[in-house]
């Protein structure tokens, strides 16, 4: 019902985050050695077991379950989709491999941030056995079966335990959140720069290593596949260094955060127009990826930068994003 056959056994489902539909897509790659990329968050973990249901998954019958990242809207469900299959992997970088054992700090940050909201768009990120986890580092390879694999690599920038996914058998490259998002809805994409890991140096470096490997298709996990890859690249490499260069202007102006997302707001109103025009549509990819939250990550990595902080002011009635 919520999957999308997008071929080379490969299907995306759509976990209905928080009620909207096009949010954030987990993607089963039906192989020998069936393997779930991206579980979602804790609320879509239903969803996702119906979805690996209607295609015959039983709880024996899942090999691995990768993350790109352990942000909650990607790796929220990871600790109820193991028990619900106890013989899955669950791959995970390194550095983010504690987290998913022990999820108290991870839970205890997020709780701080939404408030209210954790209950009501993520619900709990649950403890995955020590042993069931894979800690990666820079290179991995998960085995599908049959011959066929996904090559892991790592790919911060986004997030210090963020990788991408490479399927040499279909050309397709899961890309998490390291080329920012995509609305499939336009065929536009925005950057996703929240905070505290943003680093737009690595975070090119990250483009460049996806340009290399000559990806058919890009899997985006908000949202969906893309097969206009160089274009997408490029506007990806080309929405960071703006956003940058916007934020570096408001803080010379020594704006306030409202200001500044003013600011930014009013110098890409031409390049999303497409979205503005649509409330709905607005509204869906603000709450998804909002425009205070990715100017707080920006100026996050400016300070680091500069070796000075620079306060946008009292950020905390800025609506955090629910994903990124």
């Amino acid at each position: 019902m919520w999957t999308t056959d997008l071929g080379g056994g490969v299907h995306a489902i759509d976990t209905l985050m928080s009620g909207y539909s096009g949010i954030t897509a987990g993607y089963l790659v039906l192989a020998d050695r069936p393997c779930l990329v991206e579980t979602g968050t804790a609320k879509s973990a239903p969803i996702v077991r119906q979805a690996l249901a209607e295609h015959d998954l039983g709880p024996a019958d899942l090999a691995t379950v990768v993350v790109t990242h352990i942000h909650l809207d990607h790796a929220g469900g990871v600790g109820d989709i193991a028990a619900a299959y106890p013989n899955a992997e669950v791959v995970v970088h390194e550095l983010g491999a504690r987290h998913l054992v022990d999820p108290s700090k991870l839970m205890a940050s997020a709780q701080r941030v939404y408030g209210p909201l954790m209950d009501e768009v993520f619900g709990p990120l649950l403890p995955t056995a020590a042993e069931r986890v894979r800690a990666v580092g820079d290179e991995a390879r998960i085995d599908l079966g049959g011959g066929r694999g996904l090559d892991v690599r790592y790919s911060p920038g986004h997030a210090k335990h963020h990788v991408a996914l490479f399927d040499d058998s279909t050309g397709d490259l899961y890309v998490g959140d390291a080329a920012g998002i995509y609305v499939p809805e336009v065929d536009l994409l925005r950057p996703a720069t929240p905070p505290p890991d943003f680093d737009l140096d690595t975070a090119l470096a990250s483009l460049r290593a996806f340009r290399e490997r000559r990806p058919r298709r890009l899997l985006f996990s908000h949202y969906g596949p893309v097969d206009h890859v160089e274009d997408i690249l490029d506007r990806s490499e080309e929405e960071l260094r703006l956003w940058v260069e916007l934020v570096g202007e408001a803080r010379g102006n020594e704006l306030d955060l409202d200001h500044a997302v003013g600011l930014v707001r009013e110098r890409t109103a031409d390049r999303y127009a497409a979205i503005r025009t649509d409330p709905e549509l607005d509204e869906k990819f603000e709450r998804l990826n909002s425009f205070a939250a990715n100017i707080v990550g920006i100026n996050r990595w400016l300070d680091r930068l500069e070796g000075r902080t620079y306060d946008f002011g009292d950020a905390a009635g800025a609506t955090p994003p629910l994903a990124g």
